[in-house]
């Protein structure tokens, strides 16, 4: 891992405790309090598959869905201006919020928004200074440090979950003579677009639990997104954590191990809110959430690839390779986040030794309240 990388992980805390000090959001208890005690409505188009049991941890539940179109559009009585940053705009996961923007339904709600690339440890600091609104990221270990430097940020809203016959995930150039059952990770190197301290460590941990482990002695390489496979075909690093479609650019081909991947039926990342959405401004923060939901429901509810005229408007759109598309399964869209997932990665953060002290409990990291109003499910 990079210096720089390393630095930000255990510094972020304590920037972010002084932007959240300085935040005019702070100290806002009445905003908090409206924002918890927000009077929830039914919504037309999202019944009881609208809302799953948090609780319910199966790798074939359903993710939630209303019906295309909903929820409808609530919009604002003056445009808001937003903008969301995120690691890259060309990744299959961003999907739904490139359509969202080309399809108007932000605008629908009376929203302006922005996409910004920004890599959230840049971006957590502007979140809370309040120059980005909301981040399509993950809860990674800097922001499980930034909340525990007293920052006001949760994670409330999922992004996906794979399926099943997906490969994304942990991959690793194979040494002359090894097999795949071989593989033992520590000591080599792996290339990633956070670095130590990101959420993949959660499922790697999983993956490398039956070979011997080595969570904590893998070298951690941050790369840029476009890099992250180039620098495993040339041999720049030991293995990498390749994202859909770009897995298959390695699937079937000599030389080349797939040890795991994401959980089946857990998303680990999606949007994070800081104290402007989830306080100050949450019909903002409802109506981003809102239009996301829509689009979900309206493009991605199920198998969206089957339509090849979407399959080729969604590869102009993210600008990749629509035949390296077309070659992964679609990705189960799921805005819901599921219990103690925050727990278990926190779990693996420490066994990389990115953070210390207690545990965060869930209500300091997660909020569901903003997409259960979207929905309209009321406790």
């Amino acid at each position: 891992m990079t210096r720089r990388a390393y630095g930000i992980v255990l510094l972020l805390g304590a920037l972010l405790t002084s932007a959240a000090c300085s935040s005019p959001y702070a100290d806002d208890a009445d905003a908090r309090v409206s924002a918890e005690a927000r009077t929830v409505r039914p919504v037309e188009g999202c019944g009881a598959a609208s809302w799953t049991d948090p609780a319910n941890l199966s790798p074939t539940r359903s993710p939630a869905r209303c019906r295309p179109g909903a929820p409808s559009p609530v919009p604002l009585p003056k445009t808001r201006k937003l903008t969301i940053a995120t690691g890259t705009l060309s990744a299959e996961y961003v999907a739904p919020l490139q359509v969202a923007l080309d399809k108007g339904e932000f605008e629908r709600e009376g929203l302006d928004v922005t996409l910004k690339v920004l890599p959230t440890p840049d971006a957590l600091p502007l979140l809370a200074k309040g120059d980005v609104d909301a981040l399509w990221a993950a809860p990674e270990a800097a922001v499980m440090n930034g909340i525990r430097g007293g920052f006001d940020i949760r994670w409330v809203a999922g992004n996906f979950s794979p399926d099943p016959a997906s490969r994304s995930g942990l991959w690793v150039r194979l040494k002359d003579g090894e097999t795949a059952a071989d593989v033992r990770m520590a000591d080599r190197s792996l290339g990633t677009m956070i670095g130590k301290g990101s959420v993949i460590a959660y499922p790697m941990e999983k993956a490398l639990e039956p070979r011997g482990g080595g969570l904590d002695r893998i070298r951690y390489q941050q790369l840029g997104s476009a890099d992250v496979l180039t620098a495993l075909q040339n041999g720049g690093v030991d293995s990498a954590w390749l994202l859909d479609p770009v897995w298959r650019r390695v699937d079937g081909k000599p030389g080349y191990a797939f040890l795991g991947g994401q959980p089946l039926g857990e998303p680990l990342g999606g949007f994070l809110y800081g104290p402007s959405l989830l306080n100050a401004d949450v019909d903002a923060g409802v109506a981003l959430l809102r239009a996301y939901l829509r689009t979900v429901n309206t493009y991605f509810a199920s198998a969206y690839k089957a339509d090849p005229g979407f399959v080729t408007y969604l590869a102009k759109l993210l600008k990749i390779d629509e035949a390296v598309l077309r070659s992964t399964p679609a990705l189960r869209m799921d805005w819901e986040i599921r219990a103690g997932t925050t727990d278990r990665l926190q779990a693996a953060y420490r066994a990389q030794g990115v953070t210390t002290g207690s545990p965060l409990p869930e209500s300091r990291t997660v909020n569901r309240l903003l997409y259960e109003e979207a929905v309209g499910h009321r406790h």
